[in-house]
């Protein structure tokens, strides 16, 4: 079995960039994703710059607390039944808000490319999600080092379609 491929270019570029963000910079990220989905609908699911070539959807969450529809660019893997996300949130020591707020309202939508599709979410344990993990992170090698970077275990979540 030959080693995994390289991470884009363009992706480790957007894994720096996120580092560097400072924890005030919550507005940067919103207007950094506002630009991401923009772009995503405008062209049938594909982006250009750092997620040039990357499985990207968005996933439609409704907020925890607010009950406010939210919007979320974000890598997927294709599992048998559906997709997993991945609660990385870059290395932060803790799990992203699109993550509570699935818990709290698993029944989400995520448009892929050009469809939008309703999903139910739930958390991959044990060895499903050891599985699927280790193998996001052998063609992902930016999601390895971010969980070098946290104490905490990346949630993965599965995406089964709603029926």
């Amino acid at each position: 079995m030959g080693a995994a491929p390289a991470m884009p270019p363009s992706i480790r570029t957007w894994q720096r960039a996120r580092q560097r963000l400072p924890e005030s910079g919550v507005a940067a990220m919103a207007d950094w994703n506002s630009k991401i989905i923009e772009e995503f609908r405008a062209n049938e699911g594909k982006v250009g710059g750092p997620f040039e070539g990357a499985p990207l959807l968005l996933l439609h969450t409704v907020g925890a607390r607010t009950g406010q529809q939210r919007v979320n660019p974000m890598m997927y893997r294709p599992v048998p039944g559906g997709y997993a996300v991945f609660a990385s949130k870059g290395g932060a020591p803790t799990n992203p808000d699109w993550y509570h707020n699935l818990l709290a309202h698993p029944d989400v939508e995520a448009e892929i490319g050009t469809e939008t599709v309703k999903f139910r979410a739930r958390v991959a344990e044990g060895a499903e999600r050891d599985q699927i993990w280790e193998a996001h992170k052998a063609v992902n090698p930016g999601f390895a080092d971010y969980e070098k970077k946290t104490t905490r275990q990346i949630p993965v979540v599965i995406l089964e379609p709603a029926g």
